[in-house]
């Protein structure tokens, strides 16, 4: 036999046997986590609150069980319309809530979730991760020691339900609508009485008269609140809300505070949420719609000069609340010139396409 191959092979064999190395560098472990997030949306909500649900869940997969976050419901630690002054306050970690509900802070907090004429949803999704929209906001909310990503989007939102017909933009004038974020400056500069209230607390209101209208989400969640009892008309689109973003906010020195590896967790589980809760709505919507008109329901559109007369006032009121606001003006600039150049886009290709197959589909 052949000497070198003896000797190759013998080398060979001893390598095999020889117990593996330990490794030149020990990572250390991290660090076992908990903390408290309380949401703004009601838990019977199974989507909008499940959202929240996801996030966690995904959080401590992805570090294998020793980042675990526990989500509260609204009114278990504070209500649902004190949630971010609790995670600036450090009662609790995080918050899931809708960032335009804090507008009477700063009106700029409306670009988080969404405002009137504005972004569908993937245009908002667009700017908020490669537009610039995320950092921006982040410039507003350290002011209040917060930072902040997406953590769900609803999609095109339902203008809401009304105990009487809006036939014009007369119809406006004195209804006390239940409506968050600047959609209800808006109304209010049309006469309007806009009503800020949590979801928990608007069938009773609409029950008893307290308000004429609400707007809550889209049908699969109206439905489950029963907002179809107690008014008859369901109105469309939002022009308020073409989509809108919840947002996950978290105390600005817990942040700071995590690991890298925590930080990305968190980044990634409210990307995921996000993607689960969008999704979610848009397999359920079309038959908690078809439910809702058999049961009565009168499904009716926006008349056009309901529509124009609010779009001239958000038009107005965007350039006002620039000059007052130098958040709101920073955020406005990089997000129009988003929305104008997005919608030129969207013409040439998504809407000729959806146009298409609209008319198509009636046929």
């Amino acid at each position: 036999m052949d000497r070198r191959a003896i000797l190759r092979r013998s080398a060979l064999a001893a390598t095999a046997a020889a117990p593996l190395a330990a490794p030149a560098i020990v990572h250390a472990q991290a660090p076992a986590l908990r903390w408290r997030l309380t949401s703004s949306y009601p838990t019977s909500l199974d989507a909008i609150h499940g959202a929240a649900q996801v996030f966690a869940k995904t959080v401590a997969e992805l570090t294998e069980d020793r980042f675990q976050i526990r989500v509260f419901g609204p009114g278990e630690v504070v209500p649902a319309l004190q949630a971010l002054d609790a995670v600036q306050a450090g009662t609790v970690e995080a918050c899931h809530t809708t960032a335009s509900a804090y507008i009477g802070k700063n009106p700029a907090f409306a670009f988080a979730t969404g405002v009137p004429f504005g972004l569908n949803t993937r245009q908002q999704n667009a700017w908020m991760y490669e537009g610039g929209g995320i950092e921006l906001l982040n410039g507003l909310f350290r002011q209040y020691d917060c930072y902040s990503l997406p953590l769900g989007t609803t999609g095109a939102q339902m203008g809401g339900w009304y105990r009487k017909e809006i036939r014009s933009a007369e119809d406006l004038k004195g209804l006390k609508m239940r409506i968050a974020g600047l959609g209800g400056t808006v109304l209010q500069r049309l006469g309007g009485v806009p009503q800020q209230l949590a979801g928990g607390d608007i069938y009773p209101a609409l029950e008893r008269g307290t308000i004429d209208a609400v707007e809550w989400l889209g049908p699969y969640d109206d439905e489950r609140l029963g907002l179809n009892k107690v008014a008859p008309y369901y109105y469309y689109p939002a022009w308020w809300e073409g989509a809108a973003n919840t947002s996950l906010v978290v105390n600005l020195q817990q942040w700071n505070a995590l690991p890298k590896s925590y930080q990305a967790a968190i980044r990634v589980a409210a990307a995921e949420a996000t993607h689960w809760m969008v999704a979610r709505y848009d397999t359920r919507n079309p038959d908690a719609l078809r439910r809702l008109i058999g049961s009565g329901t009168q499904l009716r559109p926006f008349p056009r000069e309901v529509l124009e007369a609010c779009y001239r006032e958000t038009q107005a009121l965007e350039q006002e609340l620039a000059g007052r606001s130098p958040e709101y003006r920073k955020i406005h600039e990089s997000w129009s010139k988003s929305r104008d150049d997005m919608r030129a886009w969207f013409r040439v290709a998504e809407l000729s396409f959806d146009s298409f197959l609209a008319q198509a589909s009636r046929r």
